[in-house]
């Protein structure tokens, strides 16, 4: 097998993310070795910003 459109289709078989032991989401990046959605691995914090939460009619959506 060369280097073309065969082995491409190859690229999707492994899991880039598997679930987090930390938030239980499927949001842990293997290759990178942390989560993206609360940065267990990275940091001791959770991860979370003002952005995320979002009002709407001064009721706080999350």
């Amino acid at each position: 097998m060369g280097k073309g459109t065969a082995s491409f289709g190859k690229h999707g078989r492994s899991k880039s993310h598997i679930v987090c032991r930390r938030c239980g989401r499927r949001a842990f990046n293997v290759a990178k070795g942390y989560c993206a959605a609360c940065g267990f691995g990275r940091s001791r914090r959770i991860r979370r910003y003002k952005w995320q939460r979002k009002k709407v009619n001064r009721i706080r959506i999350v």
